[in-house]
């Protein structure tokens, strides 16, 4: 049997997103390039501060402008850059074609409304012409489909009713519920305890192969991504350091940075070792306005590093760092 080569159904070509602040220009995102491809889960790791959600929220188009702004580079959705949509334009997109769950639910949901009313307005708004009794027949399968017990009872509910893991469910179900395209999900387990975690992201999975919607999962967690995703983009200081397939950059990555994340994952085989952290912070966005922004907390940094930004070297086919010692000709230098 043929496998069928996969579309890419999202384009990212060198996004800039930059917020004009008292403090001067701040780049938060600083020219990435990448594509989300149909039926895929990728994954963007980094972390606080590495540009991650700016990035996920410059795809959505909900940048706070002021003080945020997309300064250069294109967002191309099926051959339409979202960048340059009017707003009115953008908003039959969002929600419909592309829909985001957002890191806290409680946060998200409004606590004046039932579970009800918040899901049949999402259903409502994408579909003019539907009932409201037909806005309640979906939003009762969406909720059935991600797993939430006694839904005829729980559309009548308030979100303070609800645990965690359900009112995440419940974002996920209103994030389907006009069967997206793309579903990006910003750290979609944060503050859920370990077994709620691995159910919301099996759901996930099972979503991704059900219903072909291709998924970017944003987190901070490697460990996550080895068990969920196909392919990995690592970020720092607003820019990609390496992207490539999770089997690929788990057997051989190429960045210091990326090495660090994956020494930093707990590792039950050994559990007399101390774990390993990444000395020092990530940088302010901003802050460094030469050499490679993470020079200063590498144990192999050498002279050039300090001075000049590292371009993106090609690793093989699908596997890219911007890291100087990724290049053959450069090895000799940090050694």
């Amino acid at each position: 049997m043929f496998m069928t080569e996969q579309k890419e159904l999202l384009q990212v070509h060198n996004l800039e997103t930059t917020f004009y602040t008292d403090d001067g220009v701040v780049p938060a995102v600083d020219g990435i390039s990448f594509s989300l491809r149909e039926r895929e889960i990728l994954g963007i790791v980094g972390e606080s501060g590495s540009g991650k959600s700016v990035t996920s929220l410059s795809i959505m188009r909900l940048i706070p402008s002021p003080p945020g702004k997309i300064s250069n580079g294109e967002i191309l959705f099926e051959g339409r850059d979202l960048a340059k949509l009017h707003e009115k334009e953008m908003r039959k997109i969002r929600g419909n074609d592309i829909a985001m769950i957002f890191q806290e639910p409680m946060t998200s949901l409004n606590p004046l409304f039932t579970i009800g009313k918040q899901l049949n307005e999402a259903v409502l708004l994408h579909n003019k012409g539907w009932s409201k009794k037909q806005a309640t027949e979906r939003s009762i399968e969406m909720m059935k489909l991600v797993g939430l017990p006694r839904v005829e009872e729980l559309i009548k509910e308030y979100p303070h009713q609800l645990s965690g893991g359900m009112r995440q469910r419940v974002m996920i179900a209103m994030a389907l519920v006009c069967d997206p395209k793309v579903l990006i999900a910003d750290e979609p387990t944060t503050a859920l305890d370990v077994t709620i975690q691995a159910q919301i992201l099996q759901l996930m999975k099972d979503l991704n192969t059900r219903l072909n919607t291709a998924v970017m999962l944003i987190t901070h967690d490697l460990g996550v991504v080895a068990e969920t995703c196909e392919r990995v983009i690592v970020m720092y200081g607003g820019q990609i350091v390496e992207q490539g397939p999770v089997s690929e950059i788990f057997k051989n990555p190429q960045h210091p940075y990326t090495k660090g994340l994956i020494q930093s994952v707990p590792d039950m085989r050994h559990k007399k070792e101390r774990l390993y952290s990444i000395p020092g912070n990530v940088p302010k966005p901003g802050s460094i306005k030469n050499g490679c922004r993470f020079a200063a907390r590498c144990e192999f940094a050498f002279e050039r590093c300090t001075q000049q930004n590292p371009p993106i070297y090609q690793i093989n086919e699908q596997h890219t760092a911007r890291c100087f010692l990724a290049d053959d000709k450069e090895r000799g230098a940090g050694e």
